[in-house]
């Protein structure tokens, strides 16, 4: 019955039909108290499921906000509470215990200081989640794991994608689904429905925000793109916007980390792991979990939405571009206030330190008064000492903790855990280490291909670990490929795109083939099978010539093989701006405004070496180009040509993109190879069983009779189960160059 209510309160509540919807997500019940975010989701979804788009629209909105005005209750009593009188524990208390401590409280005196405080924050914070939210406060509202991390990534935001989509709401839908891709770069699905709302002539390219933009990352960006233009004056608002709502955000996530969820998950973990404790090791083990989250708050707050890790010294870095940014405008009291609250994180600071000298010689005149940013050492100074008490856990008590600040002075870590800090520290995966510019010497004594010429080296082309070779193919071997790729894109076989419009462009067409789907039209007699078979042949060429040039000492594997041509569509060439192919990297995520690139997903970050095969050059444009980390400074560029392979490694250092295609067709067999024998390509496997001749299955069968002296069981990588679709395909996700 409380259910029916609340969705004929809200169906109440819904703008008439055809009404203009407000931006973004207006409240739709001010100055009321939010409601249970569960039971609203729950709700939703119910309504969802039904069809009944209108309700899960209200009800899905609703629960966005009850869950928002939920934390930010959470915030507003703890600020309030923790400046109560008699709420605050004595400072004695809050320093980590040590063999130098002094005396101290009375015994028994500090257990009736920490037990009167805690019980009056108590009170304080019960009566003021009642005033804010209700009979129960926080405690009625309690939401489970699952809905936080449902919450997390922004899972609300998938189904009002789809439910605004069905009221013909075709701007709010384009929000909701960006909003949702934010958070999921690589959910297939949205990757998808953002291409088909992109294509939309009724959809407003303005529709494309996310709703749920942290605002210190909506300002930190604001600042950047400002500076970037040589902006200064107006950047430095945004910059120190950007700042404070850094803090902000940092406050509002350490406010949950005393919330029943925290609570809620620390009794899981008990439950679990069945341990049972008095009464002091179960405040120390509370304490410490809040400590924990409290830190890890650091590392949330830089952290992009839909990204893995965080942004490196993302406090320091912004105290250093404002302190520049004040200079530039002749701001030199606040340049030094703000190179002082960076010389508060790293004291020896040499780029600190020189700027510091310079203000100073500016000002000529000493201002006493002048020193670091308070905001900045209260921030500081709270999280040493927090700090203190979690490493003196880690000593004593056996607890984890993996500090989120590269910052933090050696005084502050114990002398015992020193050494073991720092041998983790100096652990980094084999994988993760800069590519290491590798002998040239190898290929040329693999005489693996005969006609292979090198054309230019990585030297010749401004890079590192770039290299072009020439006659891989003959002509009449791209003619092969050419007549292949044409006769699969008559019979409809387009990898991985549905749309004939090229997914990075509207000016161009764009037709791919895999290895498995060729064999297959080969098998139904759609292609010709000598293309077919030219193509695997082909790739393994590329990877073993590949393999001898960059890593002859560890074999690579073909991750990833795709037949690719891109068309210009006539008419619609002239004054065009856009790129075939923007600039990006292989196997990790090109940040142009930092010059960082990320290996994480949506990138492939499996992927080591990269190949472009090409097969014509009867066209206009469509040249590959290296640049700068920046994305903007061209250092190389490579004309396409029968049987040329431009290969490289795949990771930051080789930045690349492709220039329009303003007329004809470019056709290129676009390669990715990996070190890791896991993520090989199976459909080439798949491929390769189907274009067998029948001569060839005789001659296998015959061999298998014979006894096998190698005893020894498969390698597991070949054995890996493979996540299959509702078709029977593996999904992925194509990609080309």
């Amino acid at each position: 019955m409380l259910r029916l209510l609340r969705l004929l309160l809200l169906l109440l509540l819904l703008p008439p039909p055809g009404s203009p919807e407000p931006p973004g997500l207006a409240p739709l019940s001010p100055g009321a108290p939010p409601q249970a975010p569960d039971l609203l989701y729950a709700d939703g979804l119910r309504a969802y499921a039904a069809g009944a788009w209108a309700p899960a629209v209200a009800l899905l909105r609703e629960a966005l906000r009850s869950q928002a005005a939920l934390g930010r209750a959470r915030q507003d009593c703890g600020a309030r509470c923790a400046a109560e009188p008699g709420a605050a524990l004595p400072a004695v208390l809050l320093d980590a215990p040590g063999p130098d401590s002094g005396p101290g409280p009375a015994r028994g005196a500090w257990e009736r200081l920490l037990l009167r405080a805690a019980l009056r924050r108590a009170e304080c914070l019960t009566q003021c989640g009642a005033q804010r939210l209700g009979p129960g406060g926080a405690a009625r509202l309690r939401v489970g794991s699952a809905l936080r991390d449902a919450f997390r990534r922004r899972e609300p935001y998938n189904y009002l994608q789809r439910a605004y989509y069905q009221l013909k709401k075709l701007d709010l839908a384009a929000a909701a689904a960006h909003t949702f891709f934010v958070a999921n770069p690589t959910h297939l699905q949205m990757r998808e429905d953002m291409a088909k709302y992109r294509r939309m002539s009724r959809v407003r390219p303005q529709s494309f925000r996310d709703l749920e933009t942290p605002p210190h990352w909506a300002a930190y960006d604001d600042g950047l793109e400002l500076l970037g233009r040589q902006e200064a004056g107006l950047a430095l608002p945004r910059l120190e916007e950007a700042l404070q709502e850094s803090l902000a955000q940092m406050e509002s996530c350490r406010a949950g980390c005393e919330g029943p969820e925290e609570q809620q998950r620390e009794e899981e973990e008990e439950e679990g792991a069945g341990s049972q404790g008095g009464l002091y090791e179960t405040i120390a083990g509370h304490w410490i979990r809040v400590l924990q989250c409290r830190q890890r708050c650091v590392g949330d707050t830089a952290t992009r939405p839909g990204r893995s890790f965080p942004v490196p010294d993302f406090l320091p870095s912004q105290l250093r571009r404002l302190h520049e940014a004040h200079a530039q405008v002749g701001n030199l009291s606040q340049a030094m206030e703000n190179v002082l609250s960076v010389l508060l994180f790293y004291p020896e600071d040499e780029a600190a330190k020189k700027a510091l000298n310079e203000y100073q010689a500016q000002l000529e005149e000493p201002r006493p008064g002048l020193g670091p940013r308070e905001d900045i050492q209260r921030f500081i100074l709270r999280s040493l000492g927090e700090k203190r008490q979690l490493y003196y856990a880690m000593e004593h008590l056996g607890a984890s903790f993996k500090d989120p600040d590269p910052w933090t002075p050696a005084a502050v870590i114990p002398e015992a855990l020193r050494e073991k800090l720092r041998e983790d520290q100096e652990k980094r995966p084999w994988d993760h280490e800069p590519p290491q510019p590798k002998p040239l010497t190898h290929w040329k004594d693999v005489l693996l291909l005969e006609g292979v010429t090198l054309t230019q080296d990585a030297r010749q082309l401004n890079g590192s670990e770039r290299v072009v070779l020439d006659g891989l193919l003959t002509p009449a071997e791209c003619g092969v490929l050419l007549q292949l790729a044409k006769d699969a894109a008559e019979a409809g076989a387009r990898s991985g795109y549905r749309g004939r419009r090229s997914p990075h462009t509207p000016h161009e067409r764009f037709e791919g083939l895999t290895v498995l789907k060729a064999a297959q039209l080969a098998q139904a007699g759609a292609v010709g099978s000598q293309g077919a078979k030219l193509l695997l042949e082909v790739s393994e060429r590329v990877r073993t010539l590949t393999q001898a040039y960059f890593s002859p000492e560890r074999p690579l594997h073909l991750s990833f093989t795709h037949l690719v041509c891109r068309s210009a569509i006539e008419g619609e060439q002239d004054q065009r701006m856009d790129l075939s192919h923007p600039v990006h990297a292989d196997n990790c995520v090109l940040d142009p405004d930092t010059g960082e690139c990320w290996r994480e997903p949506p990138a492939y970050t499996y992927r080591d070496y990269s190949g472009l095969l090409y097969l014509n050059d009867d066209f206009h444009g469509g040249d590959l180009f290296f640049t700068e980390p920046n994305a903007l400074t061209v250092t190389a560029q490579v004309r396409p040509r029968c049987g040329r392979l431009v290969a490289f490694s795949s990771g930051g250092e080789n930045p690349h993109g492709v220039w329009a295609v303003t007329r004809g067709r470019r056709c290129a067999l676009a390669l990715w190879h990996t070190w890791a024998p896991e993520h090989r390509e199976q459909e080439w496997t798949e491929a390769k069983e189907l274009l067998k001749e029948p001569e060839e299955e005789k001659e296998e069968e015959e061999e298998e009779e014979m006894p096998n002296k190698d005893h020894s069981p498969e390698p597991p990588s070949r054995r890996l189960p493979r996540v299959q679709d509702k078709a029977g395909k593996p999904p992925r996700l194509r990609e080309e160059l």
